[in-house]
């Protein structure tokens, strides 16, 4: 009984709370979030003892909300301003919308009488302001793409793409939306210098212009490692290779002597006199042998290092202006170690076992390791390319 007289309490306060709130809603001018709150409580019981109050709350939302579009419309109607006609088709779709919000719970009664809404038929005004909109919008996105300038074009594009939502089809604005994408569109040329008085590997000129991998291309830029025809560049990124530093091949060997304490077996434990410990049921107490072993290693450590060093720049090809410079370095290192062991193979470190397997190998030339730095330097390119746009 206390349970049930608990959560009838509760249910009596989450209401007054309710409808506290839809009215705070309505004297905020929030008409919308109240005639929201207010259906929603309706649709799940209409004829509560709560429910009275919540129709006469929707009804008022419902007619202030509906006298303030309707006052806006006629502002916005003598204003003639082409700008405004999607504020006044959004705002009769919002008009309609409401009446739909309200309908399926349709009829509202308050003590037998029935509450009337006065709902219109808005789907002439609807259809004749989209009408308006769509004009307004292909017309000015044309007028935006003659301009050939890139806001514009991407402004374009957006209203073009507005447009083809309200109205699919609509002459040719699916042509146009690929021509304000392409207007719109910074276009980056990548190449490489050679500052160097090295040549510098093929495979890894053609690995860093490789744009297709980097995945860097967005709605609004795109990077293009050679040169393409019929494209006008916007920007240039230039990767100067300033230095290729590549050590001289080293073969440096070592001999050392490494031990170690090891378990081996076990022993009986003696006393200071000499004799076998006892435990207490006499037997013999056993302790682990401790062993100290030995190895001598001789290793054999090849050796070889290239250093590449370049400079990013970010170039404004309409202006020719150097905008930003970026340095850009990677070190490959090659090495191979191979040994060989004299004595007990428990004293090496395991890890180190796998050296006594290698042998010698031959030396990667100097274009080979050249090359190996490719991969860091595209993913250091990347992330420069990332931070820093071309447009800010």
């Amino acid at each position: 009984m206390k349970k049930t007289t608990f959560y009838l309490l509760l249910l009596i306060i989450a209401s007054a709370c309710g409808i506290k709130n839809t009215k705070e809603l309505i004297s905020e001018g929030d008409y919308d979030a109240a005639i929201e709150k207010a259906t929603h409580k309706l649709a799940k019981n209409k004829t509560n003892k709560k429910s009275k109050e919540y129709i006469a709350l929707l009804e008022e939302a419902f007619a202030k909300a509906k006298e303030r579009d309707n006052n806006t419309i006629s502002i916005l109607v003598k204003d003639a301003n082409p700008q405004k006609l999607e504020q006044l088709f959004n705002i009769y779709k919002n008009l309609n919308a409401r009446q739909e919000k309200i309908r399926p719970i349709l009829p509202l009664k308050v003590n037998g009488k029935e509450v009337a809404f006065n709902f219109e038929d808005y789907s002439e005004q609807i259809i004749s302001s989209q009408k308006a909109l769509a004009k307004y919008l292909y017309d000015n996105s044309k007028a935006l793409l003659y301009t050939k300038d890139k806001m514009n074009a991407r402004r374009a594009y957006n209203d073009l793409v507005y447009l083809n939502e309200i109205s699919a089809s609509y002459k040719d604005v699916n042509s146009l939306i690929n021509e304000a994408q392409f207007k719109g569109t910074d276009f980056v040329q990548v190449y490489t210098k050679n500052d160097t008085k090295m040549v510098i590997p093929v495979n890894l000129n053609n690995a860093l212009l490789d744009f297709s991998t980097y995945g860097l291309d967005d709605k609004w830029t795109e990077y293009h490692g050679g040169k393409q025809k019929n494209i006008t560049y916007d920007y240039a990124l230039s990767i100067a290779f300033k230095q290729i530093n590549i050590s001289p091949e080293q073969v440096k060997e070592r001999e050392f002597l490494v031990e170690k304490e090891i378990i081996d077996g076990k022993k009986k434990q003696l006393d200071s006199r000499g004799r076998v410990m006892k435990d207490s049921l006499g037997k013999d107490i056993m302790v682990d042998n401790i062993k100290v072993v030995k190895a001598l290693i001789n290793e054999v450590r090849q050796f070889k290092t290239v250093q590449v060093v370049a400079k990013i720049d970010y170039i404004n090809l309409n202006s020719n202006q150097l905008l930003e410079s970026f340095p850009l370095s990677s070190e490959f290192i090659f090495e191979n170690i191979y040994a060989k062991m004299k004595g007990d193979k428990r004293a090496v470190d395991s890890k180190y076992w796998p050296n006594f397997r290698n042998g010698p190998v031959p030396f990667p030339n100097n274009q080979q390791m050249v090359f190996d730095t490719s991969e860091d330097l595209k993913n250091q390119l990347k992330a420069i390319i990332k931070k820093n746009k071309f447009r800010k």
